[in-house]
């Protein structure tokens, strides 16, 4: 997948709002000596670029009583039934990542549990039934490096658009 072609008034602009989702488009003008309807225009590209993939707030699963973090390994009795095993995974809502890996795993997913008595029933109830031969899992005690990506120099590709095909 080939760079987005960012100038240095988009990278600016993204470091700012990585930095702080609700900084006022004016503040980010004023920062970057350019109009607020320049912001809102780059903005706007950047999310038509698919750089930028709309903003959220960010709640703390702890504070909301969910003190169990843990990543699942899962090995499938049928890797055919992959599609229906996502599917399924879409409506626990205690599943918040799955991931395509390389490696021993069919997925990988990261959950949230109240505790571990529930993420054992979670695991028990929600996840054996989707059809697993096994499941490794690894309980996070806490995240000591969780931060957005940094807005730095890539290097140059050439460019490939994605979606056609096309150079």
């Amino acid at each position: 997948m080939a760079h987005r072609s960012l100038d240095q008034l988009d990278k600016k602009i993204l470091r700012l709002i990585a930095e702080d989702a609700r900084i006022p488009f004016l503040e980010v003008a004023r920062e970057c000596n350019v109009s607020g309807a320049a912001i809102h225009q780059r903005i706007q590209k950047l999310t038509n670029m698919g750089v930028l993939k709309g903003s959220q707030f960010i709640i703390d699963p702890e504070k909301i009583g969910y003190e169990t973090c843990a990543y699942v390994g899962l090995y499938l009795k049928n890797p055919e039934d992959f599609d229906n095993v996502v599917d399924a995974l879409k409506t626990i809502p205690e599943v918040v990542e799955c991931h395509y890996t390389t490696g021993e795993y069919d997925l990988f997913i990261k959950i949230y549990a109240y505790n571990n008595h529930h993420l054992l029933n979670i695991i028990h109830d929600k996840l054996q039934p989707l059809g697993l031969s096994r499941s490794e899992t690894l309980i996070s005690f806490k995240a000591i490096i969780d931060r957005p990506l940094p807005i730095v120099e890539l290097p140059i590709e050439e460019a490939e658009d994605d979606e056609q095909g096309e150079k």
